[in-house]
C-alpha cells in the first residue's frame, strides 16, 4: 500500500454534513450558533456548513469561529448579499434546495426554512429550534408540522404543541439556546453618569405593538424626564413597519443620557436586557430574556386589551400595566418600589417559559442533531 492510501486510512471518517441556516435577521443568530459550538465540542467528527446569506452574518461568524475550524465551512447561500440587506428568502430557499439533497440533518431557528420539507419530497431531517419564547408563539404554524423534531425551551412550552396533536417524540425540552450565547457586544452602554438605566424596547408588529399609538410621545417624556439612562432598542424589524423610526430616534440619540439602536448586533445579542435596570415594553419575548435576572417591569397597553384572563398576556402579570399615557412616569417611578410584589411571579415566570438555566441547552439540541444524524444513516 502506498504512502498515500495509508494517509487515508489513518484520516478519521467525517459524518454529516449538518447545515446550520443562518438566512434570516442577525436576531436569529444567539438562537443557533452556541448550537455550533457544541455540536463541535460534543462530536469533533460531525462536519458543519454554515449557509449564510449576508456579508454581515458571515463576518460575524467568521470572527468567532477564527481559524481553527477544519470540520466548519461558512457557506454563502444562493442569492447572498454583499451587506446586510437580506435576500428574497423563497427564491434563496428554492436555489439552495438541491445543495441540501445530499446534507442528512438540517437545523433552522425560523419557519421559512420549513418551507422545504414541507412542499419537497426531501430526505434532510430538519431540526426546528426556538428564537424567542413567550405566550404569543405562533405555534399554529402548520410549517412547524413538517420538522423532524421541534425544540422548544421548557416543558410549559412542550405541552402546549402536545395539545395541538404534535406526536410526544417530535416535540422536546431543551432550554433556552441564547442564554448560552457569549458573544455579546457590551455589557453597559458608555453613559455619562450611573443612573438607572432603561430599556424601551417595543414590537415590530402593529397589533402587538406600542409604537404606533404612543411610541413617539413615550421617547419624548421619557427623554424630558431625566432621571433615566435609556436604551431605545426596537425590534429589529420595526424599522420596516415604521418608516419615521429611525428619524424619532435620531433626533434624541446625541443626548448623553440616551442611547438608540435600531442597527447594531447589540440589539439582538441580549446586551440590552442584560444591562438594564428597567424593563418598559409591550409583548417582545425580550422581556423574558431579561427576567432571568427578575428586575422592574412596566408594560404599555395602548389598546386596552382586557388582557388579565387571556393567556397570550401572560408576561403582563410580571409588572406594573400602563392603560393611559398619563400613567407612564409614575409608574414608572414606582417600579422599583414595587418590584417586590412581582419578583416572585417573575422567576416563576422566567423558569416556566425558559428551562432549566444551567448552561447546557445548546449541548441538549446538539445530542437531539447527532440522533437525526444517526437515524438517517
Amino acid at each position: 500500500m502506498d504512502e498515500g492510501h495509508a494517509r487515508d486510512r489513518r484520516r478519521p471518517l467525517m459524518r454529516g454534513p449538518v447545515a446550520f441556516l443562518f438566512l434570516g435577521e442577525t436576531l436569529l443568530i444567539p438562537h443557533l450558533f452556541p448550537i455550533v459550538e457544541a455540536l463541535a465540542e460534543l462530536a469533533p467528527d460531525v462536519r458543519q456548513d454554515l449557509w449564510v446569506s449576508t456579508a454581515t452574518t458571515e463576518a460575524l461568524l467568521a470572527g468567532w469561529l477564527g481559524q481553527d475550524r477544519s470540520n466548519i465551512r461558512i457557506r454563502r447561500a444562493p442569492g447572498f448579499r454583499p451587506g446586510p440587506e437580506l435576500p428574497a428568502k423563497l427564491p434563496m430557499l428554492a436555489r439552495l434546495a438541491p445543495r441540501l439533497l445530499r446534507t442528512p440533518v438540517a437545523v433552522c431557528a425560523e419557519q421559512t426554512s420549513l418551507w422545504l420539507p414541507r412542499v419537497l419530497p426531501m430526505r434532510t431531517r430538519f431540526v426546528k429550534t426556538s428564537h424567542g419564547v413567550g405566550s404569543m408563539s405562533a405555534r399554529d404554524d402548520p410549517r412547524r408540522r413538517a420538522a423532524w423534531r421541534m425544540l422548544v425551551p421548557s416543558e410549559a412550552e412542550r405541552r402546549t404543541y402536545l395539545d395541538r396533536g404534535f406526536a410526544p417524540d417530535r416535540v422536546a425540552a431543551t432550554g433556552y439556546v441564547k442564554a448560552s450565547f457569549r458573544q455579546r457586544t457590551h455589557a453597559r452602554p458608555p453613559f455619562a453618569d450611573d443612573r438607572p438605566v432603561l430599556l424601551y424596547t417595543p414590537h415590530w408588529q402593529r397589533y402587538r405593538s406600542s409604537w404606533w399609538e404612543w411610541g413617539r410621545e413615550v421617547v419624548a417624556r421619557l427623554v424630558a424626564a431625566g432621571r433615566w439612562n435609556l436604551i431605545l432598542a426596537p425590534h429589529q424589524r420595526l424599522v420596516e413597519r415604521a418608516p419615521d423610526l429611525r428619524r424619532v430616534l435620531a433626533e434624541v440619540a446625541h443626548l448623553p443620557h440616551v442611547h438608540a439602536d435600531i442597527d447594531s448586533f447589540a440589539c439582538v445579542d441580549g446586551s440590552y436586557t442584560a444591562a438594564a435596570d428597567i424593563y418598559l415594553g409591550d409583548t417582545s419575548s425580550q422581556v423574558i430574556e431579561f427576567l432571568q435576572r427578575p428586575r422592574p417591569a412596566v408594560f404599555l397597553n395602548p389598546r386596552q386589551v382586557r388582557w388579565e384572563e387571556d393567556p397570550s398576556y401572560a408576561q403582563w402579570r410580571c409588572g406594573e400595566v400602563v392603560d393611559a399615557l398619563d400613567d407612564l412616569l409614575p409608574a414608572l417611578g414606582r417600579a422599583a418600589e414595587r418590584h417586590a410584589e412581582y419578583a416572585a411571579v417573575q422567576a416563576r415566570f422566567a423558569a416556566e417559559q425558559l428551562g432549566p438555566l444551567d448552561g447546557r441547552a445548546p449541548e441538549r439540541v446538539a445530542g437531539h442533531i447527532l440522533e437525526a444524524l444517526d437515524a438517517r444513516a
